[in-house]
């Protein structure tokens, strides 16, 4: 398949969009509906989606294809997705979204630990640069903080939430890594989401949603199309470009949660709280941010090129 980089760029850049916007959006609708019926209307829409693309594409996983390795696998994986969506919506329920987003790189060093560990994949001077950025970053980043993490607290719980969903993500990362040789990424999400479907539906509520605002109402519309044109977006931009540019791209999500953190307040100062962070905790999401870039394509700056 030839790739096409701009558009690759361009997808990229549009799942880190989409992620970076996830948490605003998400925190207006946490205020009034559980996490658990939130998390299940967002992977019952994208499971939806999906469903009928696969199905239009006479793609969908045959049953011929699973076998109990394959469905351990899968279960490990929903388990990752439905810990990682439980927990990063419910720490908007404590922190602010930036607080909530700017541990997403801590995913991507999971998975490179899972690489070292379970593949034998060598750790190169680049991404131990990048994971000492990424903790220097987040130490910045809580600079004015540390006093709240002395006794265990609403802001603390938010926190530990955090950083707990973007750790559990990684046994769905390990999943896919491992089922992509047996389906596509299309096929393994359809598995993905419709298991958490399956999780989430028993605790899900629909009446909740009798008491949202219609601002609130398309906050959760937005939310529960963020799943799908997100995934998507970043499924198909591994096809059109490089993985590790594409890499590179997504891992600014932060960034943008910051950027649309003030844009929004400017706009809507009404509905929207104004992010209330020091220049040290700045300076601290660009360096983790920067540390999650340098492990991705930091190979290319420290490659030695043969005489």
């Amino acid at each position: 398949m030839q790739q096409n980089p701009v558009l690759g760029f361009f997808l990229a850049l549009t799942a880190a969009m989409a992620w970076g916007s996830l948490p605003i959006a998400l925190k207006k609708v946490t205020a009034t509906v559980s996490v658990e019926t939130i998390v299940f209307y967002r992977f019952m829409v994208a499971t939806s989606i999906l469903l009928v693309i696969l199905a239009w594409q006479k793609k969908l996983p045959k049953l011929s294809q699973f076998n109990p390795r394959i469905l351990i696998l899968v279960v490990m994986g929903v388990i990752g997705l439905a810990g990682n969506f439980f927990m990063y919506n419910s720490s908007l329920n404590y922190v602010e979204p930036l607080i909530a987003q700017v541990f997403s790189p801590v995913s991507s060093f999971g998975m490179m630990l899972v690489g070292i560990f379970l593949f034998k994949e060598q750790l190169g001077l680049h991404q131990k640069m990048g994971l000492v950025l990424l903790i220097v970053g987040l130490g910045l980043f809580f600079n004015d903080r540390f006093a709240l993490f002395l006794n265990l607290n609403i802001y603390s719980i938010g926190v530990i939430l955090g950083f707990s969903a973007a750790v559990i993500w990684v046994l769905y990362g390990l999943a896919q890594k491992i089922l992509i040789r047996f389906f596509t990424t299309q096929q393994i999400l359809l598995l993905m989401y419709l298991g958490c479907v399956l999780v989430f539906m028993p605790m899900s509520d629909y009446k909740q949603f009798d008491d949202l605002s219609p601002f609130a109402w398309g906050c959760f519309i937005y939310c529960c199309l963020n799943t799908p044109i997100a995934y998507g977006a970043y499924a198909e931009a591994l096809n059109q470009w490089e993985v590790s540019k594409v890499s590179v791209v997504v891992t600014v999500g932060p960034l943008f949660t910051l950027l649309f953190s003030h844009l929004i307040y400017m706009l809507d100062p009404t509905d929207f709280a104004y992010p209330e962070f020091n220049t040290l905790s700045y300076i601290g999401a660009f360096v983790s941010v920067f540390g999650a870039m340098l492990a991705a394509i930091g190979h290319k700056l420290f490659h030695k090129k043969a005489p």
